[in-house]
Order: C-alpha cells, then sequence, then structure tokens
C-alpha cells in the first residue's frame, strides 16, 4: 500500500514540476514535491528518461481522449474544437507533451512515411493531410526517432492517435469556414501548450490563462472577407 502510494506521490509531483518547469527540472525537484526521498523515486522510475516517458505518454492519451469526447459530443465544428482546447488547457496536458514532438517546417510526405514506418502494422493510425498549404512544408506534429525499442513504438502510435483526432476537429472547423485556412494540427497543440505566466493567486492565475486562450482562440478564427 505504502508503495503504491508512493508511486501516485510521484507521478503527481512529477506532473507539476514538469507542468511548471519543463522535462529539464532534475529528479530532486520531483522527489521534494513529492515529499520522499530521490532513491525513492529512482526505485521506481530507474532513469529520468523512463519517468518523462510515462508522463508524456499519460499526457498524450488525456489529450488524445479529450479531443475524442469533444469530437463525439459537440455537433458544431468550431465548439468542438475551443471545447478541446479549453479542456485541454485547462488540465494541463498541453505543456506535458513530449519535448520532441512540436516542430515547424516539417515535409509532410516524408514525415508520414517516417512515423508509418515506426509504428507497428497493428497500431498504425492514418494520418491527415493538411489542405489549402503551399510548398510542401507546414507546421506539423513530428517525432524525432531515438531508438528503435518497443518504448519509442508507443510513443509513435500514441502521437500519431493524437495527431488522427485532433486533424478531424481542425479538418471540420475549416470545412464549416471557422477556422483560418492556415492553421494546423501543430498550431493547436501550440495553444495548448502555452500556458499564463504563473501567478501566486490561484483566481488570478485562472483568470489569465482563460484570457490568454480567449486572445489565441480569436486568432486561430477566420475572418471574413471584406
Amino acid at each position: 500500500m505504502d508503495a503504491q502510494r508512493n508511486l501516485e506521490h510521484v507521478l503527481r509531483a512529477a506532473r507539476e514540476v514538469f507542468g511548471e518547469l519543463g522535462y529539464g527540472a532534475p529528479m530532486e525537484d520531483v522527489a521534494r514535491r513529492a515529499r520522499v526521498g530521490v532513491g525513492t523515486v529512482y526505485r521506481r522510475f530507474p532513469s529520468k528518461d523512463v519517468l518523462v516517458r510515462r508522463i508524456a505518454e499519460e499526457e498524450t492519451a488525456r489529450l488524445t481522449e479529450q479531443a475524442r469526447t469533444a469530437l463525439g459530443q459537440e455537433d458544431e465544428p468550431w465548439s468542438a474544437l475551443s471545447r478541446f482546447l479549453r479542456t485541454s488547457v485547462a488540465s494541463g496536458a498541453g505543456r506535458l507533451l513530449p519535448p520532441q514532438v512540436l516542430r515547424v517546417g516539417v515535409d509532410v510526405e516524408s514525415e508520414e512515411q517516417r512515423l508509418q514506418a515506426a509504428v507497428p502494422d497493428r497500431a498504425r493510425v492514418p494520418q491527415q493531410r493538411q489542405p489549402g498549404i503551399g510548398g510542401g512544408q507546414l507546421h506539423e506534429l513530428r517525432l524525432v526517432e531515438q531508438r528503435p525499442t518497443a518504448v519509442d513504438e508507443r510513443d509513435d502510435a500514441g502521437a500519431a492517435a493524437l495527431l488522427d483526432v485532433v486533424g478531424r476537429l481542425v479538418e471540420r472547423a475549416r470545412a464549416a469556414g471557422e477556422l483560418r485556412a492556415d492553421v494546423t494540427v501543430a498550431d493547436v497543440l501550440l495553444v495548448i501548450a502555452t500556458a499564463a505566466p504563473s501567478l501566486p493567486d490561484a483566481a488570478q492565475q485562472a483568470a489569465a490563462s482563460s484570457r490568454l486562450l480567449d486572445i489565441l482562440l480569436e486568432g486561430l478564427r477566420s475572418r471574413p472577407v471584406q
């Protein structure tokens, strides 16, 4: 029971610390927040990389589920996209995406081929192409292949699932004329990864986060031609 409780404390602390300071935060900070010795953290997670992967995998899955919920429960395309963004920002999951996920200027064809090759056939998810972008270059999710291990395959499969469902939210909003034509999946993920400055008062923090998201959402919406 104590071991399970310590694990829950460590995971909760890791989400908080990495969410506030990024994945560069030391394991000692996680241990201090969890109120356990750093040795306890290392007994459950033999390296920081293992802990980071655990948190990133869980938060990627959480974002995917939030996107699926919005897609399934909101009939209006813009309402579905904005619901996903608001829910994700409130949960803080966007700030815990794997550090290698967001890249810009990635060639679509080569990236899709690399991602599909990295994921086993049984775990593959169709990729969403983004229309209306010229030159074969766009902001897109990119996964940097590190090592051909089962963990990496799960990372790729999880990111592919997230890309697929968020891509459907983006495509629906764009087709309805409510989303700017140049907005991509990576742009949406950048929005949820953007946090308001940390404020000591919880109410002020919530208000600042809400205001920042309102501004970012307004920037995503299409404008009627004058």
